[in-house]
């Protein structure tokens, strides 16, 4: 980047399903310019440039060494993205990546001492916590609402990505299973409400052996990753909290996300969403739907900030420290399930400054 003015160059690696949540909604930042796709398959690449408008159709490598491309998207399978988030680095590239991190803790620590080596930005999804409804939230915590937060509570249950996604595998590999894949939205959302984890406990458990895909009949595949995941959070902030993440269940009424204080409980939105509803109940009052105070976002909305942040020189709502945190904890929940007791997160990070408007 040579005009300080210039929008920034934003290089893709990745054309999978994700990416064109992203390509959609990053053509409307004006400080922003999707320069390239890139995939290990140049025929995804190809396509995904040529119905986005973008103009260079690249390998991964080629990306790298574009001088148009300021920040590399990494939207990579889990599995990947230690690696290519350090080859970027690397090439001196700003990086955000899809969520998470990486799948162990050493790669998620790498990525951050690299970043701080080669004097590069790193920031991670999710973004969520971004939108409307997870900032509506913590202006009302903020504000003293329900009072000083005692607890909190989050559940995400499904019967599993094979009967819905065209190539899920990688979904119950190792870094994958219900609490690295759905996790991090709702760990990322109770970190930016609640501060950061001070220990947790885990209860995991891996239902069946192996998969079947429903789009593709008779198409099996292994399981590796725990699929019903049951966790006990306590914050630093002195909050308790529990959560749920299953890909084992065919149905509940369990509430997405609930912050619990001293008068009164704030029921959060969907954390994989950018929209409410909030609501809101105050002592023995009626459930209250609150009016949400800022525009709603969508996916990418965390690459916009974090280009903000760099042109400013300032930090970033985005920092990885907060992606690396929810690894940590996430490890931490799989690690309390086989000792079979308490174990400390051993990282922390920042609250992620709210959104002013």
């Amino acid at each position: 980047m040579t005009d300080p003015n210039a929008p920034l160059g934003v290089g893709v690696i990745g054309c999978g399903d994700i990416s064109p949540k992203y390509l959609d909604h990053l053509a409307g930042y004006d400080h922003l310019r999707v320069v390239s796709c890139a995939d290990l398959i140049h025929e995804r690449a190809a396509s995904s440039a040529a119905r986005h408008g973008i103009p260079r159709a690249y390998s991964p490598a080629e990306t790298l060494a574009d001088p148009d491309v300021d920040i590399a998207l990494n939207l990579t399978t889990p599995q990947a993205h230690a690696q290519v988030s350090l080859a970027a680095i690397e090439a001196g590239k700003h990086l955000y990546s899809e969520k998470p991190l990486a799948v162990e803790r050493a790669d998620g620590a790498a990525i951050i001492q690299a970043a701080s080596e080669f004097g590069v930005m790193a920031g991670c999804a999710p973004d969520t916590f971004l939108g409307a409804g997870i900032q509506t939230s913590r202006k009302l915590l903020d504000d003293g609402m329900i009072g000083q937060p005692i607890g909190a509570a989050a559940s995400f249950t499904s019967p599993g990505h094979e009967h819905r996604h065209p190539n899920p595998a990688f979904y119950y590999l190792r870094g994958g299973g219900p609490l690295f894949d759905m996790g991090p939205y709702y760990l990322t959302a109770m970190v930016a409400l609640l501060g950061p984890i001070a220990r947790v406990s885990g209860f995991a458990k891996r239902t069946y052996e192996e998969r079947t895909s429903g789009i593709h009949p008779g198409v099996s595949f292994p399981v590796e990753a725990p699929t019903h995941v049951a966790g006990a959070l306590d914050f630093a902030c002195g909050a308790a909290a529990v959560i749920t993440m299953s890909f084992d269940v065919w149905g509940s009424e369990a509430p997405r996300l609930e912050i619990y204080g001293t008068k009164g409980t704030i029921s959060v939105p969907d954390p994989n969403t950018f929209g409410g509803p909030v609501r809101v109940k105050v002592g023995t009052g009626a459930w209250t739907e609150m009016p949400l105070q800022f525009t709603e976002g969508g996916r990418g909305i965390g690459v916009a900030d974090m280009a903000y942040a760099i042109r400013a020189s300032a930090p970033s709502r985005m920092d990885a420290a907060l992606a690396n945190h929810v690894l940590d904890a996430m490890q931490a929940i799989h690690e309390s399930s086989d000792l079979r007791r308490h174990v400390d997160v051993q990282t922390t990070c920042a609250r992620p400054e709210p959104r002013r408007a």
